[in-house]
């Protein structure tokens, strides 16, 4: 009697925890496909802070993908993620070049895709454990299967971080430029794609000897970036 017992109450647990994750999943579906059509208002990492009280909220000004700047398009496109027109939220050549640059001690680089550091900024909190970058794994693959590539990137442009308290390209372009980023020049576009690795360390109006090497390779990719 008592064996049957505790596989009653296994079987309950397991009924529970496939409703939990049922729940759970349906939840992100109905998240993803929400934010296809509703601006979000702020991102998970942002209230994250702003209850732990590390900063004020940031500048946050949200612009349609067709008020900003072409150029500023191309120069994120040619610094961040060059295949993402291609690829479907996971570059893999780009991954394979990191793996054996760290294979062969040349450091480390980054492969996230434009898709990814979306899903990152807006649905995940600030961590770099294995669960997070599953869960961002996981929610790369429902962006990139329920928004367009124009939609990502636009996105992408209002919520990234572009330095302490100011986020998304319209802020951005204000904060460093003084006009709206549908007016960037592509020098500035190039410019403020070139922070993008380290937005609180380096400035787009104060570049060290790295950022300015980093623009003049973004300039020149800019050229073959295709428009979006």
């Amino acid at each position: 009697m008592p064996k049957v017992r505790r596989i009653g109450g296994v079987r309950r647990w397991a009924g529970w925890f496939c409703r939990c994750l049922i729940g759970l999943w349906l939840l992100t579906l109905v998240q993803v496909a929400i934010f296809r059509f509703v601006n979000p208002p702020s991102t998970l990492n942002t209230v994250w802070m702003f209850i732990r009280g590390a900063q004020r909220p940031p500048e946050f000004i949200w612009t349609p993908l067709a008020h900003i700047s072409p150029h500023l398009r191309k120069a994120v496109l040619a610094g961040e993620d060059q295949r993402f027109l291609t690829h479907r939220g996971f570059d893999f050549i780009e991954l394979n070049q990191a793996l054996k640059d760290l294979a062969l001690k040349r450091g480390t680089r980054g492969a996230s895709t434009i898709t990814m550091q979306t899903a990152r900024t807006l649905f995940l909190w600030p961590d770099r454990g294995w669960i997070r970058k599953l869960a961002e794994a996981y929610y790369t693959v429902l962006i990139e299967g329920f928004w367009p590539k124009k939609r990502i990137l636009e996105v992408y442009l209002n919520l990234v971080d572009w330095g302490e308290t100011v986020m998304g390209a319209e802020a951005a372009s204000q904060c460093y430029f003084h006009k709206s980023c549908g007016h960037l020049s592509r020098s500035q576009a190039a410019m403020l794609a070139a922070i993008l690795p380290n937005p609180r360390r380096w400035s787009p109006v104060h570049p060290t000897r790295q950022v300015l090497k980093r623009q003049k390779r973004i300039l020149h990719d800019m050229r073959g970036m295709p428009s979006i």
